[in-house]
């Protein structure tokens, strides 16, 4: 008896101890499935993309997405009413605030546009909106934060003239501390009879602040100065090619070149950059477009992959992104890709923070469409994912907040 005890006590215990294999396999299996879940979901959701567009004052107007950075994937997660044509953002380097043109030309009963502010909740990345600035002339049409200085910087294309507008300890902007006017005019009668700033951005030391005016053909570089932006000596920069029309620019990571892009031309010139006088000299001039392609082109945007080593730049009528390899050691281009944007006049473009996907935004097609890039060559193939919103113009990605 005691013999059959002990083996039906270990028959027993052999069923029991199966049934917990089978239940810590199931329980671990699950915790798997919801751990894999969890972790995917926090994949999508590890970048958010925020657009601005050309929407009207009483409409929301930026748009807020997840992007999945493996696959190009765009989920809309919400949107905010950014006042009118909030058409290019810029963030604080903490990601506490937002701030975006509007780009019009009668705010507050004067001639001039607007920058407003917006914090941003960091739990949902919602934005709320602070307070808004006169930009001090007409069109603003970029920005740009230089927090070492305590400035939000504005470009005004309709004025032809730049703006530097202080930060406060709360987001909110002051009224502008100063202007500077440029003067002159270009041989496109059409497009440059008089001056139309189209960029401006810190150096990479935050030294020297530079601003790109298509009108004038011209880089021009400022300095602070009782806080305020005064041109540097010399005042221009760079003279680009009579006509050329530069757009925006882009500086190498290593902080020895820039890149700038021309829209009535098609061309991207790559510049050495002085850092001690604030100023650049021409290394190459290389087209952005075929040499067959005789239709209306105007080129947009430009940037720099995080590595240093591709460039990237925008065709309006080519329906484009130009890809170049850089050489590193002399800032030289060389054509790698020409790859169609899957829409019609791409007002922007960035590349996501992996270094995974490019998104462009393409104004008259409506619709935002990503690439996968290849590290390892630069050129870019579709993601087959895309999303639909009226006049998408500037594309901003930030790691998302949770």
């Amino acid at each position: 008896m005691r013999h059959s005890f002990v083996k039906v006590t270990i028959f027993g215990l052999a069923l029991a101890l199966s049934a917990c294999s089978s239940t810590a396999s199931d329980s671990g299996r699950v915790a798997g499935e919801q751990a894999e879940a969890e972790t995917q979901t926090k994949t999508e959701g590890a970048y958010m993309v925020y657009l601005g567009t050309n929407g009207a004052a009483d409409a929301e107007s930026i748009f807020i997405y997840n992007l999945n950075a493996e696959t190009g994937e765009l989920t809309q997660r919400g949107a905010a009413k950014g006042g009118a044509r909030p058409t290019y953002l810029a963030f604080s380097e903490d990601r506490r605030f937002l701030y975006a043109v509007n780009e019009k030309g009668d705010f507050d009963g004067g001639k001039s546009g607007a920058v407003r502010a917006f914090s941003v909740d960091q739990q949902t990345g919602q934005l709320t909106s602070l307070n808004q600035v006169a930009s001090k002339g007409t069109g603003p049409c970029h920005v740009s934060v230089d927090e070492q200085n305590g400035m939000v910087l504005v470009a005004n294309y309709g004025g032809g003239n730049v703006a530097a507008l202080p930060l406060q300890p709360d987001g909110t902007l002051a009224a502008a501390t100063g202007v500077g006017q440029h003067q002159g005019s270009g041989p496109n009668k059409d497009r440059q009879e008089g001056p139309h700033a189209h960029y401006i951005t810190p150096d990479p030391a935050n030294k020297f602040v530079f601003a790109v005016d298509l009108g004038t053909d011209e880089v021009l570089g400022y300095r602070y100065r009782d806080n305020k932006l005064v041109p540097n000596e010399p005042a221009v920069a760079y003279a680009c090619q009579p006509g050329s029309g530069p757009r925006h620019m882009a500086f190498h990571p290593s902080g020895r070149y820039a890149f700038v892009i021309h829209e009535l031309n098609s061309t991207m010139a790559a510049l050495a950059y002085d850092a001690g006088k604030g100023t650049f000299t021409e290394i190459q001039t290389i087209t952005t477009i075929p040499a067959s392609f005789k239709e209306n082109n105007q080129c947009s945007a430009v940037k720099v992959s995080a590595d240093g080593r591709f460039l990237y730049g925008a065709n309006r009528g080519h329906n484009s992104i130009v890809v170049y390899a850089i050489d590193e050691a002399t800032g030289r281009l060389t054509q790698v890709q020409l790859m169609s944007v899957g829409g019609d006049w791409p007002r922007d473009f960035t590349i996501d923070l992996t270094g995974n996907i490019l998104l462009v935004a393409n104004e008259r097609s409506h619709n935002v469409v990503t690439f996968k890039i290849d590290k390892a060559t630069g050129k870019l193939t579709p993601s087959g994912h895309q999303v639909q919103v009226q006049g998408p113009m500037c594309p901003v990605v930030v790691p998302a907040f949770d």
